[in-house]
């Protein structure tokens, strides 16, 4: 471990340059195929075939590239195969960053600020870490699998490995796109929640009209459509929407300041539901309202909004049937609209959640990998957001351990205008994954 730990640490100044020129590239992939997200892509390629691994674009209709590095094993050696994914979230306004500049990466008390340097860049930037602190000693078959629209909810991944599923051949798949329990305190992911959404339209006008001439009798679509979103929840704020799953409750809790102070949540503004907050957070469904389409409040006139829409995200628990919950989602939407009003119901993704199959001897690799990088036991957590991918994976290759890792942690604000990366977890993460390689190489 030494030499290795010694290795790491004269390599990672030029890894978190790497990390910086990843988050310098705006792939944002709710933009389409942009520039940005081809040189994102070919700057990943460049990292990976300058460790010797073989390099080729993955495609299918629709959907951007992923990229696939591969490089054999030893005989007897396992394969491994490492997930992560080159595209971002929007950035929203710039005026929202402390720095004002997302895509700049900016240090502050030994954290990397900007849009992906944590989710999922991070990932990248591990993998890419581990191969070149092992360099050839590495015997494990390795092949790397980075993603161009996990921030899209993988829409074309299930194309994507009907195609080229059969050139993957994992014993372990390692996915770094998760969370620590806290800075110091490593982790892997045993659950994830699942995801199904929808839109949903309210009409109660051919056309708008004066609000003061036919206010008072007739029903405007903006009103409609919120009282029918208020009834998604019962008053205490669990999920009032019929005949959904809910998992059993972890082990372990949640600490309500902890959580207030990571979530931002502001003096005086009560936390929604009943129960544990770890059962709330992963166990149990929870729906949200994303978006709204109604006018600008700067855009506002005196009219009755003649139509209302509005994009409802539903998180599932393990164990839910996703296309199940979505069909639940979709008729309580439709039996709830008040006064008469005319409802559309749009169906949107669906992903299943995620629960680890055991602890197999891949599995304790990666353990005892992060036993010896941080010193700590690793905790055993769940996580409320979905990655797609996973139960794909899973499903595919019933054989091979999956283990759910990651580098962010609850302050990250992944997603948020303050994203960053705690930069020693970083380099713990990669020193963690190197010894596990190593041990699952035999050396």
């Amino acid at each position: 471990m030494p030499d290795l730990a010694a290795r790491v640490a004269e390599l990672f100044p030029g890894v978190r340059a790497d990390l910086e020129a990843l988050v310098r590239i705006p792939s944002v992939s709710a933009e389409g195929d942009t520039p940005a997200m081809r040189a994102c892509l070919d700057h990943v390629d460049s990292l990976f075939a300058t460790l010797g691994l073989r390099t080729r674009r993955l495609e299918v209709d629709g959907g951007p590239p992923a990229l696939l590095a591969e490089r054999d094993a030893a005989p007897g050696a396992p394969t491994v195969l490492l997930y992560s994914h080159y595209d971002v979230q929007p950035a929203g306004p710039a005026s929202d960053w402390p720095n004002g500049q997302p895509f700049e990466p900016q240090e502050q008390r030994g954290r990397l600020y900007g849009r992906g340097a944590s989710d999922d860049k991070s990932g990248i930037a591990i993998h890419l870490g581990a191969l070149r602190a092992l360099a050839a000693d590495c015997r494990v078959g390795v092949q790397v699998l980075l993603e161009g629209e996990e921030e899209l909810g993988s829409p074309h991944m299930a194309a994507m490995l009907e195609r080229f599923g059969h050139e993957l051949h994992p014993d372990l798949i390692v996915i770094a796109d998760s969370e620590h329990w806290r800075v110091g305190e490593p982790a892997v992911t045993t659950t994830q929640r699942g995801l199904a959404d929808a839109i949903v339209e309210v009409r109660t006008l051919r056309d708008g009209v004066h609000s003061g001439q036919f206010g008072g009798a007739v029903p405007d679509a903006l009103t409609v459509l919120v009282r029918l979103l208020a009834t998604l929840h019962d008053a205490a704020g669990n999920v009032a929407i019929e005949g959904l799953v809910t998992a059993p409750a972890p082990t372990v809790e949640v600490p309500e300041a902890e959580l207030r102070e990571t979530g931002g949540v502001l003096d005086g503004v009560s936390l929604i539901g009943s129960g544990a907050l770890a059962e709330r957070l992963w166990a149990r469904p929870a729906v949200s309202v994303l978006a709204i389409d109604a006018p600008r409040v700067s855009e506002a006139i005196n009219q009755l909004i003649p139509v209302a829409r509005a994009k409802v995200s539903l998180r599932l628990a393990p164990g839910e049937v996703p296309e199940r919950a979505r069909a639940a989602l979709v008729r309580h939407l439709e039996q709830h609209v008040e006064w008469g009003a005319q409802v559309t119901v749009t169906p949107g993704a669906a992903a299943p959640a995620f629960v680890a199959s055991g602890r197999g001897p891949y599995f304790e690799a990666i353990v005892e990998g992060m036993r010896e990088a941080w010193g700590v036991e690793a905790n055993e957590i769940g996580i409320g957001g979905t990655i797609p991918l996973v139960s794909m994976l899973a499903d595919l290759f019933p054989r091979a351990e999956v283990v759910v890792t990651g580098v962010g942690d609850p302050t990250s604000h992944i997603h948020g205008p303050d994203e960053s990366q705690d930069l020693e977890e970083l380099r713990r993460s990669i020193l963690a994954e190197a010894l596990a390689l190593q041990r699952l190489g035999g050396q």
